[in-house]
């Protein structure tokens, strides 16, 4: 009786990342179930979204360019 080590090598490398691969798939499917639980259960609060206006984004964007200036400025005078 002679043993092929090669054939046995494949055989439980097979079988190794066969059971891994359905573990990760139980996996995924374990997590699937959890996060459909815990939306249902525990959903999100809403936020009251209001509509931004023009002047507030402009001013966003000048408070963003003087922080960048401001940067520069500092950086150079060292």
């Amino acid at each position: 009786m002679e043993v092929n080590l090669v054939e046995e090598g494949f055989k439980f490398m097979v079988l190794g990342m066969s059971i891994v691969f359905l573990f990760l798939i139980l996996l995924i499917v374990a997590m699937n179930i959890m996060s459909k639980i815990v939306h249902r259960y525990f959903p999100e609060p809403q936020a009251a979204q209001t509509p931004s206006s023009p002047v507030q984004e402009g001013g966003d964007k000048l408070k963003k360019v003087a922080a960048i200036a401001a940067a520069i400025h500092h950086n150079k005078s060292k």
